[in-house]
């Protein structure tokens, strides 16, 4: 099996050691985003909604680097910092995913990297 490594500019650098994503089989394994802005490395907001929105823009960039895209995710994990933002969270998460939408799951954890509000992860097919 051959992995190649997916990284994209248009996406916040990882913050440990591990890729943005890696292609296998097929299929685009992106690691986890937080809602860091590329550009400026802060936050996109404080509210759980704008932190959705600026992790799934991140994901369709790293997405795109390996030459697919939202339409084509299979899975998704969403860990929440506080699962009282689920209902906000749902609504953006919701407009980024045309029907069918992935199989997914969401739980919440202790704490996110940066005190995040929000990581999701995907995989998708090429």
């Amino acid at each position: 099996m051959s992995k190649e490594r997916i990284q994209s500019e248009s996406a916040p650098a990882a913050l440990g050691p591990y890729s943005q994503a890696i292609v296998a089989n097929g299929l685009v394994y992106c690691s986890g985003q937080v809602g860091l802005d590329p550009k400026s490395g802060q936050f996109a907001g404080e509210g759980v909604e704008a932190q959705t929105h600026q992790v799934l823009k991140n994901l369709q960039a790293v997405l795109q680097a390996a030459g697919s895209d939202l339409g084509k995710v299979v899975k998704t994990t969403v860990f929440l910092a506080n699962m009282n933002d689920f209902q906000a969270m749902n609504g953006v998460y919701a407009g980024y995913f045309p029907e069918p939408a992935p199989a997914r799951s969401t739980v919440q954890v202790a704490r996110l990297p940066r005190y995040a509000r929000v990581e999701i992860e995907v995989v998708a097919t090429l």
